[in-house]
Formats: structure tokens, sequence, C-alpha cells
């Protein structure tokens, strides 16, 4: 009874087209990432470290990240990243078709995990804020969202940090993912990658705090515009926020062309098979 009731609702709910799924796929993945992550500098912020510090904030997204490839890795590839899907256009995983609307998945998913995050926080936001938010100085309150600059940090090495960190993600997630390279095994592939989220958080997050995703910076920044911090979110640093836009996106372009250029090309190809059409060993040990 129950096989046939669950029957019907995938026929009258289940989705046809591929990149209905996949769009799914990618907002609710993000949506995680935001969660955990944000979610994690939100409890860090307003207890004032009492229960959090920066360490938590990198276990908050390396455990996000992994989540969101363990949601939407067997539907979409799990790019929860506009950069992560340029390199994948780039290298021929995407079609040009698919990459508009991943990246629109991503951005509103994003959106809609701040909103979950500031509904799950708004009464210790205003406790801490007593209704009045801050961008920057000692009580901000929109870094719980958003990357903004540390003070040490110019535009050009701004740009620098977020196209050589997005680079360095793309190239480690290319090289989990390649099965002809040592990969990771089935199954592991969201640890790993979240790991890659942790080796990041811990080597270069100074400057600004790691955003290298475009969707995941500015989907929540376009929602503390609205929510009350105002325009000055978009201002703050020096108009900062295209940096952490601008700079994953050559990042992953970046770091897909590295990976091709140094590893992928290099790849031995399997010759093809004798006309007598023997079988290779891998054949021969399934079959016995």
């Amino acid at each position: 009874m129950e096989n046939e009731y669950r029957r019907k609702m995938k026929e009258k709910l289940g989705l046809r087209r591929d990149i209905f799924k996949e769009f799914l796929a990618e907002f609710l993945g993000i949506f995680f990432l935001i969660l955990f992550g944000c979610g994690s500098v939100a409890q860090m912020v307003l207890s004032r470290a009492g229960l959090g510090d920066i360490l938590s904030v990198h276990i908050g997204f390396t455990l996000g990240v992994m989540m969101a490839v363990y949601i939407a890795g067997g539907v979409s590839g799990a790019h929860v990243n506009p950069a992560v899907s340029l390199a994948m256009l780039i290298l021929g995983k995407l079609p040009l078709k698919k990459f508009p609307i991943y990246v629109a998945a991503q951005f509103l998913g994003a959106f809609v995990g701040s909103c979950a995050v500031y509904g799950l926080y708004y009464d210790a936001l205003m406790d801490f804020t007593k209704g009045e938010f801050i961008v920057t100085g000692e009580n901000a309150t929109a870094t719980i969202f958003a990357s903004y600059p540390s003070k040490h940090l110019s535009v050009l090495n701004g740009l620098g940090d977020q196209v050589i960190a997005t680079a360095a993600l793309v190239i480690c997630i290319l090289a989990i993912t390649d099965r002809k390279n040592i990969g990771a095994p089935k199954g592991m592939e969201p640890l790993s990658i979240g790991l890659i989220i942790a080796g990041i958080g811990v080597s270069m997050s100074l400057n600004c705090g790691y955003p290298i995703n475009p969707a995941r910076d500015l989907g929540p920044r376009f929602f503390t515009a609205l929510a009350g911090w105002g325009m000055e979110v978009f201002r703050a640093g020096g108009c900062w926020w295209w940096i952490p836009v601008v700079g994953p996106m050559v990042g992953g372009a970046v770091g897909a062309g590295v990976y091709l250029i140094f590893i992928e090309l290099h790849h031995h190809e399997p010759e093809k098979q004798e006309e007598n059409n023997v079988q290779d060993k891998y054949e021969i040990v399934t079959m016995t």
C-alpha cells in the first residue's frame, strides 16, 4: 500500500526533465551550504565568540560543502558555485544551455539560505544589535552573511586572493573527481571536497574570509541589503562586493585551464582493442 502511494505521488509530482531536477538539486545544495556555513558565523558573532570561534566556522563551511555534495552530487554534480560551473563549462563537462540555470539556482538557493539563517537567529540578532544593523566595525553583523576585506587588504591583493583560492579549489575538485587520476573512492568525494574547504579556510582566510563563490557571497549580500543593512553592504570596503564575484570566476577559469594543461591532457588513453575483440583484463576478471 505504501509503495503504491509513493508510486502515485511520484507520477503526480516527479519531475520529468533533468534540468528541473538539477535546478532543485543546486538550489538545495547551496541552501545547506549557507545554513551550516553562515549559521556557524552567526553563532560565533552573536555569542561574541562564546559559542564558536574561527575553527568552528571552518568546520561549519566544511560540513556545509560536504553535505551539499551529498545532497546534489548524484543529480547535478553539486557545483553549488558559479565558478565551478564555469570550470565545468570550459572543460566541456557542462552544456552551455545549462550554465545559466545552474547559476540562477545557486544564487537563489544562497539567498533563501540567508533568509533561513536570519530567521533562525532573529531574536539573538535583535538582542545583539538592539535593532541597529551595522555593516562594519566592532558590532558589525553583515559579516555573518557576506565577506568584507581586512583593513590591510588592497583591491589588487584581494582580487589575487580570490583568483588563487578559487583556482586551488577547482584544481583539487577536478583531481578528486578525475577517474583517470587516483581520484577519491566512490562515495567519499563529498568528504574529500569538504576537506578542500577546510584546507583553504586554515590557509587562505586572513585577507577576506575565503568566499571563493560568487553565489555564496552575492546572494546573501543582496539579502542583507533588503533585510535592513542597506546599500552600505555594497559600498563598504571601497565597493568590495565585486571582488568575490569577479575573482572566483577568473579563478575558476584559471583552475580549469591549469588542470587541463598540466594533468588532463596527458592522461594515457587506452588503445583500441584488436579486431579479434580480445577482452581486457577487467572483463576477464569479472567473468571468472
